[in-house]
């Protein structure tokens, strides 16, 4: 997993060209003129799924990871703590190909905070469990760029 912001995107000069070709996109385009839900940028091998929803209690959260794409979780506005651990360390459940989901459940080891600007890449071998409030639960809304690998 990589943790940033897009004012820094210099740093992570190493990134694969598909991550950087959804940071262009964000930057050419306005993400808050989307609607929520898929938005295509090149078919099934880059798109991105604008997310609104209301952040909550780590306890009512899901656990997932996905093997056939990266996720890149970009916040567009307000504030959500995203809980982490890798898939070795958690108690792997069903596997659903045609969604590229897989479920698990097992303790965080380590959370970010993404605000404004703020962006977390997840690898096939990062689990993760999104939309958990930081102090009170509220509204974000987030873009969750897909790069097939």
């Amino acid at each position: 997993m990589i943790f940033g912001n897009v004012r820094n995107l210099r740093e992570y000069f190493f990134l694969e060209d598909g991550v950087f070709e959804c940071f262009r996109y964000a930057k050419e385009h306005d993400l808050c003129e989307y609607d929520r839900g898929s938005h295509e940028i090149d078919g099934k091998r880059l798109f991105f799924n604008m997310i609104e929803c209301e952040t909550m209690e780590a306890e009512k959260r899901f656990w997932e990871a996905h093997r056939d794409y990266l996720d890149i979780h970009l916040m567009v506005e307000g504030r959500e703590q995203i809980d982490l651990n890798f898939v070795h360390n958690m108690d792997v459940k069903e596997y659903v190909k045609e969604e590229d989901f897989l479920s698990m459940e097992g303790p965080k080891n380590g959370s970010v905070i993404l605000e404004e600007g703020d962006f977390l890449i997840c690898y096939p071998g990062d689990a993760h469990r999104t939309a958990v409030a930081v102090d009170k639960a509220q509204k974000i809304r987030k873009a969750v760029f897909k790069v097939r690998i």
